[in-house]
């Protein structure tokens, strides 16, 4: 059975790259919860962001994703208790004296949900997952949150986009265009006032992808991928701070994944920053903390690919909104 050549690299690109079977993200450090699950719940307040990335921009079905994601922390103790919370509007969590009167966090539950759409050429991908999380006070400077999250896939393919040299070729079936697959995920977050660190999983139920009954067709699999991130803040006045961050992504057999951070915070009010993805682009990053209903970021990526020679680019626009935040919070205290 023979396939065009366009073909060959659309699946090889969709079951082997590392940025196809999942999204991936220039400002995962804005929203490091649709990556790790065990941030569910992590502020004292709803936490409620959108986001849409448009990926290689001028390069005809390129990757597109949006996303929509929801968490909270539940039980009284937590959300109405002050050790976790700030005492009144104004208090700046990227201020030294912040981190002088920074308490952890009660024991308390988190609660999540997220749906991520997105749409590579002929392939498109719906992810619905909810996630819990518990997180501890280990010490006065030191939390530790544990997550899962579980959900399910939706994997599609639009056979109109698709050409055979032999159009009764059965490597890909009419009627089976699309799936539906369970979804397990599971993380680790490390976190206190000045540092994050966590590991996570995604996909870990490795589930067959199949576009054909024909048994002797070629079959591919959804594969794990592990995620390893962290950060630290360095204060270079009394309301401005820098923030480095570094992630690895590892999904066999492709090549490990490496982005570095830089992001600089300027009160509560506005940041600014930079990022570098390894043998893929770089990045310009800014965000505004309009009010402590709502904040926005934007990121543009310059791309340093192969690709550069027909992609203008890759837009990221998120949108978050602070919902039941009591204590008029407008900088995210925990998750930066």
């Amino acid at each position: 059975m023979k396939k065009t050549i366009a073909l060959l690299i659309i699946i090889c690109t969709y079951h082997h790259a590392i940025s196809q079977q999942r999204p991936q993200y220039t400002q995962y450090i804005f929203n490091n919860y649709l990556l790790n699950p065990a941030i569910s719940g992590i502020e004292n307040y709803t936490d409620v962001k959108a986001g849409y990335r448009n990926q290689w921009q001028g390069l005809t079905d390129a990757p597109v994703t949006s996303y929509i994601s929801i968490h909270a922390p539940i039980g009284k103790q937590f959300t109405e208790g002050s050790a976790t919370s700030f005492q009144g509007e104004g208090n700046n969590p990227m201020s030294r004296s912040y981190v002088q009167t920074y308490k952890a966090s009660e024991p308390h539950h988190g609660i999540g949900f997220h749906l991520v759409s997105d749409k590579t050429g002929p392939f498109s991908r719906t992810d619905i997952n909810l996630t819990y999380a518990y997180h501890l006070g280990l010490a006065a400077h030191v939390n530790l949150a544990v997550g899962v999250a579980g959900g399910l896939s939706r994997i599609s393919l639009d056979r109109s986009k698709v050409i055979l040299e032999d159009p009764s070729d059965q490597a890909i079936s009419d009627n089976n265009e699309s799936q539906v697959q369970p979804d397990l995920g599971a993380g680790i977050w490390l976190y206190g006032p000045r540092y994050f660190a966590g590991v996570s999983a995604q996909q870990l139920l490795g589930r067959p992808l199949r576009f054909s009954d024909y048994s002797a067709s070629n079959q591919g699999k959804q594969v794990p991928h592990f995620f390893m991130t962290a950060g630290y803040k360095f204060y270079l006045g009394e309301d401005i701070a820098a923030i480095p961050s570094a992630m690895v992504k590892v999904v066999t057999p492709v090549p490990v994944s490496l982005d570095l951070n830089m992001k600089i915070a300027f009160k509560d009010k506005l940041w600014v920053g930079g990022s570098y993805r390894k043998d893929d682009s770089f990045s310009a990053m800014a965000g505004f903390n309009v009010s402590h209903f709502f904040n926005l970021s934007y990121s543009y990526d310059f791309t340093t690919s192969q690709l550069m020679s027909v992609s203008n680019g890759s837009h990221e626009i998120v949108l978050g909104l602070l919902l039941n935040n009591r204590y008029k919070v407008t900088c995210p205290q925990r998750n930066w």
